[in-house]
């Protein structure tokens, strides 16, 4: 049987107690003695977000796959647990054996978000691991990353031995055989840093050397030492039917954000909206092959007992097996009772049959995201949505029974204008004016808007990560315009508007787009207390400015400042598929506000036709 980590008392006087003691159904138990590596896989954000991730549960489903590889998680402790560990010097643990984190072979953190970063921090620490990679020993684990922020690691660099750029399913069968040899050899340390660097899509931070200018840009990023690649292309899982997936994934004890089941029917998206980093970082466009999916939705639900499966892809609606796959799940799902999510669809005549099909009779919230309010800045971004496609689909959805509608917006845009944030309200209220257009016997209640803004952020590998950010103080107003220009609506009480915090998008942008010397901000802030900045309760924007002045760092070198064409970016040594033209002409055309067309239309030479997959290959004409 196994011991528990934490005694009775700790977890009687702790929030939410099943956030550490692991055993959930799916769960993988093996015996540790009999395997050759154990890797534990970390989210660093609270359980409940972290049991939603879908890679990790493919990483978690495929190591454990492996005869000599165990995997386990561990989570971010909640401030409370965090406050025990650090008292009473208790390792931070992993969920399935409860072993000490130090004690493993491998330590993988993914970065889904840059405001994750001091929670990374909290992981090594707790664990008792030294924060920087230099400092760790032979017994200590290897800390490697994955995830879309290793699409530029350099504010994390000393924090990681290793990271993993791309999807996962491809490299880390030849990293673990590297391993294996290694570990048996008794080498040192860096010869196994060495020797990973040569496989595909690894990167190791301490193998390179940085040096800047006198204006703070990067001077060069060479290897520093001979037999290290000078560029590291990222990994992708060509053939998406053929790759692993978890039929049968870890069910947690309490309620966790998305609780469901997922179904990945594609990767990639065919697009081209020119603020979307994933939009960019996951090409090619791959498609599941639909009797593999119609085999893995059934299995899912049979393992787990969710009561919801939810369709996962950036643009499902690019799918183009879609209605054989959602009309086998209505009669599949509607035997058992399930019901279907399908996000991330364009609000069409289909989709709105579709989701008339699955949705309750009660009519939950239809969610448009136009981005811009006018069609001069939707048009710059390339977001391919005319109002009068926006007011067709909400008038076809209203007609058939919905009265409430979600609209997400970004402020700050490239280009953006007072007039461009006032037509966000105006954009809203002609959707009003569309619901009251039909007659009142057949409208169910009153019409209901809410407007969401968040502020943008650029991002590597997009073709806006050569452009300004803005004073906080802009997203402030602006924010203000928008919400001033709505109360000048005609149907104003019909529409509801949220914004963003504004000092969170700020730091999210210079974490985005910084480099090495951001490291130090990183450590002073956790040092300050800073945990869970993702979380507004718990985000303290002050302890981060005095951070950067502790650090010597100017934040607003990274992001007042338009970049020129020639600048050297932290991430240049990354080959992400989309090339560095392609995104500067797509930058140009959007300064323009040129529209590019997506990628079942014409292709754009972006670069991703290098790996010979998904919608590259479909026409080959």
């Amino acid at each position: 049987m196994r011991k528990l980590a934490l005694s009775d008392e700790i977890l009687l006087n702790i929030e939410k107690p099943a956030r550490y003691i692991g055993g959930e159904v799916n769960s993988v138990m093996k015996d540790k003695e009999n395997v050759d590596i154990r890797f534990v896989m970390c989210f660093p954000d609270v359980y409940e977000i972290g049991m939603s991730h879908l890679g990790i549960q493919i990483l978690y489903d495929m190591f454990n796959k492996r005869n000599d590889v165990y995997c386990e998680r561990v989570y971010s402790p909640w401030p409370d647990m965090h406050r025990i560990l650090k008292q009473r010097e208790i390792p931070l643990f992993a969920l399935e054996t409860q072993d000490e984190i130090r004690k493993f072979d491998f330590l993988g953190i993914t970065i889904q978000y840059e405001m994750c970063y001091t929670n990374i921090l909290q992981i090594l620490d707790l664990s008792q691991i030294p924060l920087f990679a230099k400092e760790r020993g032979k017994d200590m684990p290897f800390v490697i990353g994955g995830g879309p922020c290793t699409y530029n690691p350099e504010p994390l660099a000393d924090f990681f031995d290793l990271f993993y750029i791309g999807e996962g399913e491809t490299s880390y069968d030849a990293l673990f055989e590297i391993y294996k040899v290694w570990k048996a050899s008794g080498a040192p340390r860096r010869e196994f840093l060495r020797q990973a660097a040569n496989v595909p899509g690894i990167y190791v931070p301490s193998l390179y050397d940085v040096s800047y200018k006198e204006d703070g840009t990067i001077a060069s990023f060479v290897p520093a030492e001979d037999g290290i690649p000078s560029r590291i292309e990222k990994q992708v899982a060509v053939e998406l039917t053929d790759a692993t997936y978890p039929t049968k994934p870890v069910v947690p004890f309490i309620k966790a954000a998305q609780d469901r089941v997922v179904l990945e029917i594609q990767r990639g998206c065919i697009r081209g909206c020119r603020f979307c980093q994933a939009g960019m970082i996951y090409r090619p466009t791959r498609e599941k092959d639909v009797n593999t999916l119609k085999r893995q939705a059934y299995e899912l639900l049979k393992n787990t007992g969710y009561e919801e499966i939810s369709l996962n892809s950036l643009s499902s609606s690019d799918y183009s097996k879609l209605k054989e796959l959602v009309d086998y799940l209505i009669e599949e799902c509607s035997e058992r009772h399930v019901n279907i999510s399908l996000p991330s669809l364009r609000i069409d005549e289909f989709s709105l049959d579709v989701m008339g099909k699955v949705q309750d009779i009660k009519k939950s919230s239809l969610t448009f995201a136009p981005e811009a309010g006018s069609q001069r800045l939707r048009d710059v971004i390339n977001k391919g949505l005319t109002k009068e496609v926006i007011l067709e689909g909400a008038g076809k959805a209203f007609e058939g029974g919905w009265q409430k509608v979600k609209l997400y917006f970004m402020l700050g845009l490239p280009t953006e204008t007072a007039a461009d944030q006032e037509a966000i309200a105006e954009l809203a209220n002609e959707i009003a004016v569309r619901y009251y257009e039909i007659p009142k016997e057949k409208r169910h209640g009153k019409c209901q808007i809410t407007i969401s803004t968040s502020f943008f952020v650029p991002k590597p590998f997009t073709p806006f990560q050569w452009a300004p950010m803005h004073q906080k103080e802009y997203y402030l107003e602006s924010a203000k315009t928008v919400n001033e220009a709505v109360k000048n609506q005609l149907n104003r009480k019909s529409i509801r508007y949220n914004w963003h915090e504004a000092d969170v998008t700020v730091l999210e942008g210079v974490l985005a787009r910084g480099d090495r010397k951001l490291g130090a901000v990183v450590l002073h802030a956790y040092e300050k207390g800073c945990l869970f900045d993702a979380w507004s309760d718990f985000y303290d924007h002050a302890k981060w400015m005095e951070s950067f002045r502790q650090a010597g760092v100017d934040p607003d070198f990274y992001t007042l400042r338009e970049r020129g064409f020639d600048e050297v970016f932290p991430w240049d040594f990354i080959d992400a598929g989309v090339t560095k033209a392609f995104l500067k002409k797509e930058y140009q055309n959007a300064q323009k506000g040129a529209v590019s067309p997506n990628c079942r239309v014409k292709c754009n030479g972006c670069g991703a036709g290098k790996y010979q997959g998904g919608v590259c290959v479909e026409n080959p004409d």
